[in-house]
């Protein structure tokens, strides 16, 4: 099919799931958790056809690309989170009745048909489509070509299992286009999609927020930020520092870049970069970073302003001595990207500040900014990680996949 043809396909479909029950939408999700575990090697099978013809990929993206049983277990163990969750549509949201006698009330409802637009990650075509289920949206998924083996697996399993528990599966399409040619006329299906969301490089969300006449939700790039505040705990800081770093390098809640306090760097940047260098990490330092770490400094590359403003996705990380919290947020906010940014102090005052004024979608206090996630967020699943501030900011959520409508009683009232 074209892609034209596949999102008109959607939109004919899109008010069956609109309409199921809550209880409908369950069962299939349970359907497909039990379906996606079942096939597993029918799924790695396609999955190590894509590794192959992968091979020359950056690690980065054979990371995200890369299926295991334990992430598909994952994935399944997610989609029943969902089930748990209450069901986001059809919830009266707020209620009064006005001047003229007229009851008023706002309830949720999904926001149609949904678009994605992807590169490398499989797991996105489980997450995505589970929560579509979730909320009553049909889905259009265009996956890159790195993972179309994969993806279209996932997809026909997933459709198959719905179909052998007697529910439709015509809302769920997988774009076969993965052209950039296909890529730019997907954006342009205003017709038939309500909103798109890309999930990917920077320069796919940039394309896709310039280009597309769709409405788009913008999921950044993750230049993450940890600052050690002057009081904070160096033990602390080097846990969060190593787990941010290194537990996925490559994903957008990883850490990129370390500020620390001018008054603890000659104590605690030697016992930080001599972590990050042990694990093969190469750290982009500022001239007082590397003064304070003369047993390293020839190990320390220079920092230019780029690599502040840099999205590594990698073994690299930039660093930088600040003079107090007034300067780590102004930093944060001129070189970050919005989206998870982290503090280490046991001064309230301080992390009172840092959750205060830190523009960012997740702003933590003494922890990991690899929680920035739909599932540890209690949500089951996400759309992606939202950096704007509409119509959604944060993990993309049941609710966040919810529009609403007002509905209105009345007894023959006419406006005068």
């Amino acid at each position: 099919m074209t892609v034209r043809e596949t999102c008109e396909l959607a939109k004919k479909h899109a008010a069956y799931p609109a309409l199921l029950t809550s209880e409908e939408k369950n069962e299939m999700l349970a359907a497909i958790a039990d379906a996606l575990t079942d096939n597993s090697s029918e799924i790695l099978s396609a999955n190590a056809k894509d590794i192959e013809n992968g091979k020359d990929l950056p690690a980065y993206l054979i990371d995200r690309l890369r299926l295991t049983e334990e992430r598909i277990a994952g994935i399944s163990e997610g989609i029943k989170q969902l089930i748990k969750l209450d069901d986001p549509v059809g919830k009266v949201l707020a209620s009064w009745v006005n001047h003229a006698g007229l009851s008023i009330r706002r309830i949720s409802v999904p926001l149609g048909v949904i678009g994605i637009i992807y590169e490398a990650r499989p797991n996105v075509t489980c997450d995505v489509t589970a929560l579509c289920i979730k909320t009553g949206n049909a889905i259009v998924l265009r996956g890159s070509k790195d993972a179309f083996i994969t993806n279209q697996c996932l997809v026909r399993v997933m459709k198959n299992a719905l179909e052998k528990h007697g529910f439709e599966s015509e809302f769920i399409q997988l774009i076969e286009d993965t052209t950039r040619e296909g890529a730019a006329e997907f954006m342009h299906m205003d017709d038939y999609v309500d909103v798109l969301v890309p999930r990917g490089s920077a320069n796919l969300i940039r394309t896709t927020k310039k280009s597309a006449t769709i409405p788009v939700i913008e999921t950044g790039a993750g230049n993450c930020h940890l600052y050690l505040e002057k009081t904070g705990d160096i033990k602390v800081a080097l846990d969060i520092l190593l787990n941010g770093k290194l537990q996925r390098p490559g994903v957008c809640n990883a850490l990129e870049s370390l500020l620390v306090d001018k008054d603890i760097a000659e104590e605690a940047l030697p016992v930080l970069v001599k972590a990050l260098i042990e694990k093969s990490v190469t750290v982009h330092g500022c001239q007082k970073t590397i003064a304070s770490c003369p047993e390293f400094a020839d190990k320390i590359a220079s920092a230019t302003e780029a690599d502040y403003a840099t999205e590594y996705l990698g073994y690299e990380i930039s660093c930088k001595v600040v003079e107090n919290e007034r300067e780590a947020i102004d930093h944060i906010n001129k070189y970050g990207t919005h989206h998870s940014d982290a503090i280490v102090t046991r001064d309230e005052a301080a992390a009172d500040m840092f959750r205060r004024e830190v523009d960012s979608a997740a702003v933590y206090v003494n922890a990991s900014t690899r929680f920035t996630d739909g599932f540890e967020f209690g949500f089951g699943a996400e759309l992606g990680i939202s950096t704007q501030k509409l119509h959604a900011r944060g993990p993309l959520g049941p609710e966040q996949l919810t529009s609403f409508k007002y509905v209105i009683d009345g007894n023959g009232q006419c406006r005068k």
